[in-house]
């Protein structure tokens, strides 16, 4: 684990010795960081320093091509960190959007429970590693991927439309999905295979 309070030089040095990042879920964004106001009154746990780390690392892995999985805020540091935005709360502010907020604090609904599936791009690299165009994924968020930023491109969508996975175009790995597949490995090929090519690419590289 890289600290939080771990930046400028310290951070690159620490960045140079890995083979690969994975970012985690976690919080919600501060709406500051792409350029807007709280829209919505649950935003929770929002942590400044630790917003600020993560783009700060997740520009640097951009830039220097290292490979990189990025899991539900994950996904949405990834958007952000290059221009793009959230919304606050897809419930409240999303079109006609399905259920999304299947949080672990439900005891009805385990981390694991299927809430719905995603429509794969086949051509992308996602649609490669699972083979398949429609996939099973939990569902533990509130905010999700607005504004696209043209450096990224979606490679999953949810059947709302709401965006599910996003790739970075010219990178060995640069993967970044909504859902928990790290909660769906013992009943999932699936949500195994995003790892094991995330690790393969982190050999690879």
């Amino acid at each position: 684990m890289i600290p939080v309070e771990v930046n400028g030089y310290q951070l690159t040095e620490i960045f140079n010795r890995v083979d690969g990042i994975l970012f985690s879920g976690g919080g919600d964004v501060d709406p500051a960081l792409y350029n807007e106001k709280p829209a919505v009154d649950n935003l929770s746990d929002i942590q400044r320093v630790r917003d600020i780390h993560e783009l700060e690392l997740m520009r640097l892995t951009m830039e220097r091509q290292k490979p990189f999985f990025a899991i539900c805020r994950g996904i949405q540091v990834m958007n952000v960190a290059v221009g793009g935005t959230l919304w606050q709360d897809v419930a409240k502010q999303f079109k006609n959007p399905i259920r999304h907020d299947f949080y672990y604090t439900d005891n009805r609904f385990p981390r694991y429970f299927i809430a719905h599936e995603v429509n794969v791009e086949k051509s992308s690299t996602l649609g490669k590693i699972v083979g398949s165009e429609r996939i099973p994924v939990n569902s533990l968020h509130h905010q999700g991927i607005k504004d696209v930023p043209p450096v990224l491109r979606i490679a999953a969508c949810a059947d709302d439309g709401l965006v599910e996975a996003l790739e970075v175009a010219d990178h060995p790995f640069g993967l970044g999905v909504q859902w928990h597949p790290e909660e769906l490995v013992n009943e999932h090929t699936s949500a195994r295979q995003l790892f094991e090519a995330f690790i393969e690419a982190t050999r690879n590289h």
